[in-house]
């Protein structure tokens, strides 16, 4: 689809703005040389920021014999978003400024039982609660919140959450109805908002062709391409765990055989551990995650051809990826990485070239995510933070006439 003059001025907001965060203080001039735009376009760019009350000017620098150039930064004492991470068993909420620095965070625990949609909401208004009282008359620029399953973000409504037997819940509709924020409510999924987390601050900021392999109970790919999330024709994009890599293969959860989430998701793993040691593993996923990474350290046979089996499987997932989007860099992410990853990363990178096009692997950087922050809920209220932007082309048309 051909980008439109507001697409275009969004993305050079979105550039802008990153760089802002990532570098602050700097001036136009330098703001313009990291994007590649001209002066002109990040002054006038820069001029909305501000009278949206996004962007201050802080001081000014010596130019070099002209006059002292304004320095610039996020306006940080300026209004808040706030980024939800929902997951099977907790509540997450963080409170960010116009920098993205946290400024309160709360977490409600969940018991496995609490998954109908008004307990789901009660935990977060009950965060919320906590926050309001401490934010005061701080102004709320927006709500991102992440849901695990099929989100149509379009609508606010969770299509499918297999976990919680979930199906076309108006999920935004009841929130907003139990909060009376009277501020826009931005919902999507982990995938989604990790990897817009990625863009605003982290391994993917600046990067053109981006793709982030989340690693866990689920499996899946986020897609980025000119900084911008991409979403395909219904937010189904990047369900890349259930691309079919053995038709003859064991039955995922989604219904069909052989997807690369029947081999590499956390169940799976987890399953051809025990077949090879002829126990069941005991404790809830995290534990036996954690378990089998003590046993691969301690070099024990089961563990050390489970880790290798796995590595081969994501070895072929990823090659497939690489052979058909072509990445400049591909971050692995999820909690199965944080787990395992000091024993699977390895494995899996020796293995990929036996699996990849020799053009796109010598092109795409693997990194592992380093971040020590929760992306999810970054990610959330970065989506917030741009929700809040598109009001942009109303500030620009008005400042214009």
């Amino acid at each position: 689809m051909k980008s439109t003059s507001r697409d275009i001025r969004l993305r050079n907001c979105f550039a802008v703005l990153r760089h802002l965060i990532a570098d602050a203080p700097t001036s136009r001039q330098i703001l313009a040389r990291e994007t590649d735009l001209s002066v002109a376009t990040v002054s006038n760019l820069v001029t909305d920021l501000i009278e949206l009350g996004v962007v201050i000017e802080v001081g000014r620098e010596d130019s070099g014999g002209g006059r002292p150039r304004a320095l610039l930064a996020p306006n940080a004492g300026g209004g808040v978003m706030i980024g939800v991470d929902v997951a099977e068993t907790y509540v997450y909420l963080e409170v960010y400024d116009l920098t993205l620095a946290v400024v309160d965070r709360v977490e409600e625990r969940m018991e496995p039982s609490e998954n109908a949609p008004e307990q789901v909401i009660g935990h977060i208004a009950s965060a919320m609660d906590q926050v309001r009282e401490r934010l005061g008359d701080r102004a709320v620029l927006g709500l991102g919140v992440s849901l695990p399953g099929q989100v149509d973000v379009t609508w606010g409504v969770s299509g499918f959450a297999p976990n919680w037997n979930w199906h076309d819940v108006p999920f935004r509709k009841l929130l907003d109805d139990r909060l009376q924020l009277g501020v826009p409510i931005y919902l999507d999924n982990p995938l989604k908002t990790i990897t817009v987390g990625e863009l605003w601050f982290g391994e993917g900021r600046g990067v053109d062709r981006l793709a982030v392999l989340i690693l866990g109970t689920g499996v899946g790919a986020g897609l980025a391409f000119g900084g911008q999330l991409y979403r395909g024709a219904t937010n189904s994009a990047g369900e890349w765990g259930h691309t079919t890599i053995n038709p003859a293969g064991p039955q995922c959860r989604c219904g069909a055989k052989g997807c690369i989430e029947a081999y590499i998701g956390a169940p799976a793993i987890l399953w051809h551990w025990g077949q090879l040691d002829g126990r069941a593993k005991a404790g809830s996923q995290t534990e036996a995650m954690a378990a089998l990474a003590a046993a691969w350290e301690a070099g024990e046979p089961t563990a050390v051809r489970t880790v290798e089996t796995v590595a081969e499987y994501l070895a072929a997932g990823v090659a497939n990826l690489l052979n058909l989007f072509n990445p400049d860099l591909v971050v692995l992410d999820g909690w199965v990485t944080s787990a395992l990853g000091d024993a699977l990363i390895p494995e899996f990178e020796r293995r990929l070239p036996d699996h990849a096009m020799e053009a796109p692997l010598k092109a795409a950087r693997l990194k592992r995510n380093g971040q020590d922050r929760n992306m999810v809920a970054l990610g959330a209220a970065a989506l917030a933070l741009e929700g809040h932007l598109n009001r942009l082309n109303t500030v620009g048309s008005r400042s214009r006439r």
